[in-house]
């Protein structure tokens, strides 16, 4: 296993024994970066947990088998977080491109807004940041997370989308309106 050190030679050193298959280094990038992962994952797919750990794991298992052809011009954690983004990105449109057979769908959190409880409580009064996202449409909801959340451009987002970079801008403003009014309808 790699000494530390401060200069960050102990990451490039694990990332090259992974990517000679050494499952040990694997372990520990992945214990280094699996909550950042995710966090993104579960920003992008509206909090739902249980597909949020299986885009998590299949974004790992994507990294273990490209790994071998990272090559350091990025930071590993760029590089992985940008392959993370796009396992999502890449699930949450093959959901819309199929027909909804079984009910799961992006939209069934904004659906669910307004309606009481089992305390009798109406959802809406009792969110939070993270469920007003949660609670956005899909395309709005990822433009949101990966510009501000993440930091992409405009241009970077409506690419990765397939959108044109104005109807980025729109979704961003309409997720950003739509935050405004849930939260401040409810503070």
């Amino acid at each position: 296993m790699p000494v530390a050190s401060e200069d960050g030679s102990e990451e490039r050193s694990l990332v090259s024994a992974a990517a000679r298959g050494e499952v040990r280094a694997f372990e520990a990038l992945y214990r280094r970066h699996a909550g950042r992962v995710h966090g993104v994952i579960a920003r992008l797919v509206g909090g739902q947990g249980a597909r949020a750990e299986d885009l998590t794991q299949e974004a790992f298992v994507r990294a273990w088998q490209a790994l071998p052809a990272f090559r350091f011009e990025s930071a590993f954690s760029t590089w992985l977080h940008r392959l993370a983004v796009n396992t999502a990105l890449m699930e949450m449109r093959s959901r819309r491109s199929r027909p909804q057979d079984d009910g799961d769908s992006d939209e069934e959190v904004f659906d669910l807004l307004g309606s009481a409880d089992s305390a009798g409580h109406t959802t809406a009064l009792s969110m939070d940041l993270e469920r007003a996202v949660a609670s956005l449409p899909p395309r709005a909801r990822a433009v949101l997370v990966l510009y501000d959340v993440e930091g992409w451009k405009h241009e970077e987002i409506a690419a990765e989308l397939g959108m044109a970079v104005g109807s980025s801008k729109a979704q961003l403003h309409r997720a950003r309106n739509l935050l405004r009014e849930r939260l401040g309808a409810h503070a």
